[in-house]
């Protein structure tokens, strides 16, 4: 019920480790995600270690989920001296292509400790119901699965 929208995201993505290039405010950077279906529902989980909750921007337009999310630098004093900046700044973006038969209006988003977790319900219009089939002529009734 999920799709990736880009192909080559998974080489740009190797493309920066061995670069060691990172997302810039320009050119945003990919997020790890991890995606399952639990009951009825599909659960999307970000990281973002370090990015405070105001930063973070999820928005659908159509079925395209769109995560924004920044980590802005330290504002720290004069005195400070950096040694090593190992830890990426800027802008983290991932979009995902959601199914119709996912309830885009009912998507819950929780953020904890540096994890992103969106819960997105199934439509009750994509749920297996049962469908009553009477026979003309006689009392039986059946039950199908659509």
């Amino acid at each position: 019920m999920l799709m990736r929208t880009d192909p080559f995201r998974e080489l740009d993505r190797l493309t920066q480790q061995l670069l060691g290039s990172t997302g810039t405010w320009s050119r945003p950077s990919l997020m790890p995600m991890d995606a399952y279906r639990s009951g009825d529902e599909y659960v999307i989980v970000l990281d973002l270690p370090g990015v405070p909750a105001d930063a973070i921007d999820i928005d659908v337009e159509r079925n395209m989920l769109t995560v924004k999310a920044e980590r802005r630098p330290r504002a720290e004093g004069d005195d400070v001296q950096v040694e090593l900046s190992e830890r990426p700044l800027g802008v983290f973006s991932r979009q995902v292509m959601l199914a119709d038969t996912l309830d885009t209006e009912r998507i819950k988003a929780d953020y904890d400790a540096g994890v992103l977790t969106l819960r997105i319900p199934i439509a009750e219009r994509a749920k297996p119901r049962r469908i009553e089939i009477s026979q003309s002529g006689g009392s039986d009734r059946k039950q199908i699965q659509a």
